[in-house]
């Protein structure tokens, strides 16, 4: 008789394990798989986070470089214009250096014609006065020559039409012969140094009879 009780203790703690366990290791397990789930899934909205805003720092650092090209390209072309500007400001140097020169001198040039003028027209005889008269003439000579070396060229502009950027109208006379607006002499000739006036041509200009 013990020995049947015995046995059948032994059964039952070596028996099946009891319904209430076998539910709840189910429920761990399914606890256990939900966890899992959701951390998958917050992994990957944080994958998907991070993507954005790399995403978004990359936009904001292409801006950035798109604005610091801009800014390079207007500092390049800034520069070009102040080159430009500074070899035209040294180029004008050099060519109208002589300006104040030329300037001065004008009137030197002025007394010669004056005076040649004056020896032809008094009809000086004598060979004084031819000599004195060679001698001045080639001297203008020299001097114009020199001048026009450095690109000084006279303006002369009898008969031709009156232009008041490099003439000025001392008078204006009525003359039939001649076309209206047009210069009929030159009181003073004009001068100008590679193209700039530097002094305007003095001139008698024509106008129609009334």
């Amino acid at each position: 008789m013990a020995e049947e009780s015995t046995n059948a203790e032994l059964e039952e703690e070596e028996g099946d394990t009891p319904p209430e366990a076998a539910i709840t290791g189910e429920v761990v397990d399914s606890v256990d798989l939900v966890d899992s789930v959701e951390t998958d899934e917050a992994a990957d909205n944080t994958d998907v986070e991070s993507i954005e805003s790399l995403t978004e720092k990359v936009t904001v650092l292409e801006a950035q470089l798109e604005g610091q090209k801009e800014g390079v390209l207007r500092a390049q072309a800034e520069m070009q214009n102040v080159r430009r500007r500074t070899e035209n400001e040294i180029s004008n140097a050099r060519k109208f250096a002589l300006e104040r020169f030329v300037g001065d001198l004008l009137p030197v040039v002025d007394s010669l014609e004056r005076g040649l003028e004056a020896v032809a027209t008094e009809e000086v005889e004598g060979e004084q006065a031819k000599t004195l008269r060679e001698g001045a003439s080639l001297t203008l000579k020299m001097l114009l020559e020199v001048l026009e070396k450095f690109n000084v060229k006279r303006l002369d502009p009898e008969g031709e039409p009156f232009d008041p950027q490099f003439h000025e109208a001392m008078s204006m006379l009525e003359n039939a012969d001649a076309e209206p607006n047009s210069v009929l002499a030159v009181l003073q000739k004009g001068y100008t140094l590679n193209g700039r006036l530097v002094r305007a041509a003095m001139v008698v200009v024509s106008k129609a009879p009334a």
